[in-house]
């Protein structure tokens, strides 16, 4: 008897979660097939036509917006007019500093600009070219530097500065 036990117990051991041929049937199909099935349906998806092009849903403006241009050349008359310094504020400046947009010193008001024209003109200047908190660089932009000193010195003066109207380079060297 304790032989018939003995079996039973290392029968039992050995044998697995699959115990009928109908079990094995369904644990291929469920392991093999069915993921070769979901990867038919991916690449399906994949290859389909149906989807838009990229980032757009006309091709031809999609295929236009990465081929653009790098940058550009613009080609501008050194010979022209120098603007003033009131014609250059009038231009770019005074959007911002007519109404004192984005903590910009009000164009006229002494108390703001003190403490700025202490900085003195270079200061102010490079702030100008080159930015400061909200504002933009102007150098390189739609006005010349010189013009864009010309604003300064115009603006700082309207808020009790003493500044000498700039020269341009080639009037400083006669």
């Amino acid at each position: 008897m304790s032989d018939n036990s003995h079996t039973n117990a290392h029968d039992e051991a050995h044998t697995g979660p699959i115990k009928t041929p109908k079990q094995l049937l369904l644990a291929s199909l469920f392991s093999f097939i069915v993921p070769i099935f979901v990867i038919i349906g991916l690449v399906y998806y994949v290859v389909s036509d149906n989807k838009p092009a990229a980032g757009s849903v006309n091709p031809e403006r999609a295929i236009a917006e990465r081929i653009q241009k790098v940058g550009m050349v613009e080609i501008r008359d050194a010979n022209r007019e120098m603007r003033s310094g009131e014609q250059a504020f009038k231009a770019q400046c005074s959007a911002c500093h007519t109404t004192g947009a984005a903590g910009s010193p009000k164009f006229g008001d002494a108390s703001a600009w003190g403490p700025r024209i202490k900085t003195g003109f270079e200061s102010l200047l490079n702030s100008a070219l080159k930015g400061k908190g909200a504002m933009g660089a102007q150098g390189g932009g739609d006005l010349d530097d010189f013009e864009v000193a010309r604003a300064v010195v115009y603006m700082a003066n309207a808020g009790g500065a003493k500044f000498d109207e700039p020269k341009k380079a080639a009037e400083a060297a006669k």
